[in-house]
């Protein structure tokens, strides 16, 4: 049986693999969007206010959704709007989009600001099944109702890809908040997934 061995922390942990399961091939079957699903989709943020957008995990369907705003943005004359990033991703950020667009960390402690627009794709998670917008937001600005989401768990070992009730107390505590966001699922050969609107919407079907 093959293991892997990762760090936790100071320590490392051994994981057992079972060898068939290392042949296994996951295919994606659910068709991407074209260009024209993308920028229709795109159409209900509303880019002619001022608009901050929050990128929460940086990934190529991300760059792209950026530059189909930016292009959106030249056809109807509206200025581009700011971005605001982790530290982490602060560089790779700047490098791939153009000198025009402001480019700042995040540094907010609360989500007081309307203006903020949260952009990020859909993964795997191992407490909530999937890490959204929602539960980033929880992650990020509500510690204490984290223990909540905890005690809610599914069982004690992970669970990515599943459904878990702590997925609940994510979206709960972002409909608290006034804020938009644009949230997609990518694969390798494209976006196929996109909603634009309250990060306590469901993004997947």
């Amino acid at each position: 049986m093959p293991e892997i061995w990762l760090n936790y922390g100071k320590n490392e942990v051994v994981l057992d693999i079972m060898a068939e399961n290392l042949d296994e091939k996951i295919e994606f079957e659910q068709p991407v969007l074209d260009d024209s699903a993308i920028n229709d989709n795109l159409e209900g943020l509303d880019l002619s206010k001022p608009t901050e957008i929050v990128i929460q995990n940086y990934t190529p369907a991300v760059q792209k959704i950026l530059g189909k705003l930016y292009e959106k943005c030249d056809i109807k004359s509206f200025s581009k709007p700011k971005l605001l990033v982790d530290k982490t991703n602060l560089p790779q950020i700047k490098a791939n989009n153009p000198d025009t667009v402001s480019i700042n960390e995040f540094e907010e402690q609360e989500l007081s600001n309307s203006n903020l627009v949260f952009l990020g794709e859909v993964q795997f998670d191992g407490l909530f099944g999937y890490e959204t917008i929602s539960t980033r937001l929880l992650r990020k600005f509500g510690a204490e109702k984290m223990l909540d989401a905890f005690s809610h768990r599914s069982g004690d070992t992970p669970n990515p890809g599943t459904d878990s009730p702590s997925m609940n107390d994510a979206k709960k505590f972002a409909d608290t908040f006034e804020v938009s966001c644009v949230e997609l699922t990518a694969n390798k050969k494209g976006i196929s997934g996109l909603q634009v609107g309250h990060p306590s919407l469901k993004i997947r079907d």
